[in-house]
């Protein structure tokens, strides 16, 4: 179990979910954890539910404007001098998937544009402004939310999941131009995880249609994510850079018609 004792952690998107939960476990491991959300309100009741509430703070952070990115940085920078993790985990679009955002043919160019304002823009500015801390101490560990619908063609969600894809090259990017500075990013890739805004916005029968594709015998939960993207920050990791670890219980590693070939072969 690796120690973040004296470390600083930005999570974004950290008013529920996945981000509620990796901040809830770098605190549990000693860091000192920021939770930068858009709803203000919900980033404040995550800190409020950490047991070292003492340790967590919570910032307003809209990804689509760069001057709230900037501010967010330097609210960071001036209470901590210094910033160890970044954890880019907010995209946007949760309540348009399954209603707007389906195939190109279909596609209103406003859903398309700001799956990439938020979830590739918004994470690019959220690097742009950590490096230059990170890059000034000589180390610094980035990790970024992309999705197992990177991997696979789909026939609906064509704009969350090309963005999502685009993370995958900007991790990439990022690891090979900062390495030699002492910066390590990754990505973790989660498939569809038990969250609260899946219960909200994904119908029962899609996701027992993941289930029924899914190698282990249930889906994941946020903690299971928060485990991968901790790992990936810590030192345990420090050989590991330019890196995208699938988290998605086999989703899409196997052949096509798992579910099929399983009553086939029962």
């Amino acid at each position: 179990m690796s120690s973040f004792n004296g470390k600083v952690v930005v999570i974004t998107g950290a008013g529920g979910g996945i981000g509620a939960a990796t901040a809830a476990l770098f605190s549990a491991r000693g860091a000192t954890v920021v939770l930068a959300d858009r709803d203000l309100g919900a980033a404040r009741r995550a800190a409020a539910r950490i047991p070292h509430a003492q340790s967590a703070r919570a910032i307003h952070l809209d990804l689509a404007e760069e001057s709230s990115v900037q501010a967010m940085i330097g609210e960071v920078r001036d209470a901590y001098g210094r910033l160890d993790v970044l954890h880019n985990n907010a995209a946007d679009l949760a309540e348009d998937i399954s209603r707007l955002d389906r195939d190109v043919e279909t596609m209103d160019p406003g859903i398309w544009d700001r799956a990439f304002q938020v979830n590739v823009r918004g994470t690019m500015l959220c690097c742009k402004h950590a490096l230059p801390l990170m890059t000034a101490q000589g180390s610094g560990a980035i990790v970024i939310t992309s999705s197992n619908l990177a991997l696979q063609g789909n026939v609906i969600q064509a704009a969350y999941s090309a963005s999502k894809a685009a993370l995958l090259q900007l991790t990439r990017s990022i690891a090979a131009s900062h390495g030699r500075k002492g910066i390590r990013c990754n990505a973790v890739s989660p498939g569809l995880t038990l969250t609260p805004a899946v219960a909200a916005h994904i119908p029962p029968s899609h996701r027992e249609l993941v289930a029924a594709e899914t190698l282990t015998p249930y889906l994941g939960e946020p903690n299971d994510i928060a485990e991968a993207v901790v790992f990936l920050a810590s030192d345990a990791a420090r050989y590991v850079t330019g890196h995208n670890l699938v988290v998605d219980g086999g989703t899409a590693s196997h052949v096509p018609g798992f579910s099929q070939l399983q009553l086939l072969h029962a």
